[in-house]
């Protein structure tokens, strides 16, 4: 897939106020230090187009990006080890809940995971709510390029060892990435590519 366009659309945090074109949509969230938004401008080859910054939990809306005007991306807090009060926490955690129950438009999340990392306890439990409210999703490790290509190969099957020793029946689909060096990148936006493909032949049934 060539990105021809990426424009922002909107920030909010209700849910009933995003865009109501009916395109497919792909969520990107994780903890508020995984390298999101540098791997969202990697994606989309827009140096600025998500806001990155030394501070983590700088994403605190639902944030809107529509990519070759056919799909969204959507850029959605992170969790875990932002910098914010208990009570900001729990309104970023309602609507983000009421984003994935509700938003139909919804194909497709990925949850960022810090390569370097052994499996969080927060992760893990994200990724089983996920499953169990059949919401389909990807992982995308990221960061690659602090590890030699062996290790990085090591802590993923580490990683998918620990999830087949859970909830999960078999491995969803990942990606292994680096911003800086645009790892990845093809194959993820491959998979995308081959979603929009089934979402739009469905669509003209």
């Amino acid at each position: 897939m060539k990105i021809k366009s990426a424009d922002f659309v909107m920030s909010n945090s209700d849910v009933a106020k995003c865009p109501n074109e009916l395109i497919p949509e792909y969520a990107f969230i994780g903890r508020s230090n995984v390298g999101k938004s540098s791997l969202i401008n990697m994606l989309t080859e827009r140096k600025s187009l998500a806001k990155t910054s030394g501070r983590p939990g700088k994403t605190q809306l639902i944030n809107h990006f529509k990519i070759n005007e056919n799909w969204f991306l959507v850029d959605l807090p992170g969790y875990g080890y932002a910098r914010v009060s208990k009570k900001d926490k729990s309104i970023f955690q309602k609507y983000i809940t009421n984003y994935f129950l509700q938003r139909e438009q919804l194909v497709c999340s990925f949850v960022l995971i810090d390569i370097r990392h052994n499996p969080q306890k927060i992760d893990l439990e994200f990724m089983e709510w996920l499953g169990g409210n059949g919401i389909p999703f990807g992982i995308i490790f990221t960061k690659a390029d602090k590890l030699k290509p062996k290790a990085s190969e090591k802590q993923v099957n580490a990683y998918i060892e620990t999830l087949l020793q859970g909830v999960w029946e078999e491995a969803p689909p990942y990606f292994i990435t680096s911003s800086s060096h645009r790892t990845g990148r093809e194959e993820l936006l491959q998979y995308i590519d081959g979603i929009n493909d089934s979402f739009f032949k469905a669509a003209k049934k």
